[in-house]
């Protein structure tokens, strides 16, 4: 699949984390239904354009695991897989 966002927009992958309890019970993803909030960028936009018709470079890249406000991007399914599209607004930070 070949994805080429517009402007400042973005595709993440969900980072699935497991769970589990202190006494050792493994929780699956499907446990929990409240959307993720990291995951992987797995492709980037161009970034927008300013007032002066500058494009402005994106701070995020391919590769980045990332942390996203809970409800900023839109949930879609391209092949059978759910990926996240939002803008680089809705990142909150890159994680090293």
């Amino acid at each position: 699949m070949n994805l080429k966002p517009l402007s400042n927009h973005l595709f993440i992958e969900s980072v699935v984390e497991t769970k589990t309890t202190k006494s050792g019970i493994v929780l699956p993803d499907t446990a929990e239904k409240e959307k993720p909030i990291q995951g992987k960028v797995i492709a980037v936009g161009p970034g927008k354009f300013n007032d002066k018709g500058e494009r402005m470079p994106m701070s995020v890249k391919v590769g980045d695991v990332v942390l996203f406000k809970k409800y900023g991007p839109d949930e879609i399914e391209i092949e059978g897989k759910k990926y996240l599209v939002g803008e680089e607004t809705d990142i909150l930070a890159i994680l090293n």
